[in-house]
């Protein structure tokens, strides 16, 4: 039996006890008695490999994925800014529809190329498109086209965000919440093209 018969085991904490002494013998302050033997330089090397192995998994893998997740999530964040922006220049240039529909059409069908691009084109996040009319001392208040007195009754500003959006990725692995993404309202007064329909058509 290999290891004068004392089994696997016992050849391998002999191997760990060999490197232990191989090592003490290269430190001592005395110096080693011999030349430095190749079974030292093996215990070394693998002491570096394993140390690289627990900083790599601990460290430098978890910082990776997380430079990943903050790069995607600033990505949908600036994203997500234009594209109320221009949802709400869309609205302010194109007639009123109560439902918003023409806006809301337009938008779905012009979402910037992102990550989660579908969730805006599906429907599975919100956007939100309200219209005001302005008071007498600058404040705004819901449009309400039944209060209208005027040949045209039409709002004053209007306002697009979103909602329902959440930022999941890489949320599983770093066990972390999902990031609610702010609604990025955008209000704008509407200008004189509001005065039209979605073909250019004015409004009677």
């Amino acid at each position: 039996m290999r290891n004068g018969g004392r089994g696997p085991e016992a050849g391998g904490q002999g191997r760990i006890a060999r490197c232990a002494r191989a090592i003490h013998i290269e430190n001592r302050p005395e110096g080693p008695l011999l030349p430095p033997a190749p079974f030292t330089a093996r215990c070394t090397s693998g002491n570096a490999v394993a140390e690289f192995a627990i900083l790599y998994g601990g460290v430098i893998l978890p910082l990776t994925f997380m430079l990943i997740f903050v790069s995607e999530m600033a990505w949908i964040w600036h994203s997500v800014v234009d594209f109320t922006r221009d949802g709400a220049r869309y609205a302010a240039t194109h007639a009123y529809e109560p439902d918003a529909s023409n806006v809301l059409a337009y938008m779905q069908a012009n979402v910037p190329r992102m990550i989660d691009q579908s969730q805006f084109q599906s429907g599975a996040a919100g956007i939100q498109v309200s219209y005001f009319s302005q008071n007498p001392d600058g404040s705004l208040s819901p449009f309400d086209p039944t209060a209208c007195t005027g040949p045209l009754c039409l709002p004053d500003s209007v306002s697009v965000g979103i909602s329902n959006y959440q930022f999941t990725r890489f949320s599983g692995y770093f066990k972390l919440p999902p990031v609610t993404i702010p609604p990025f309202t955008t209000t704008v007064p509407m200008e004189s093209a509001g005065y039209q329909d979605a073909t250019g058509v004015p409004v009677q």
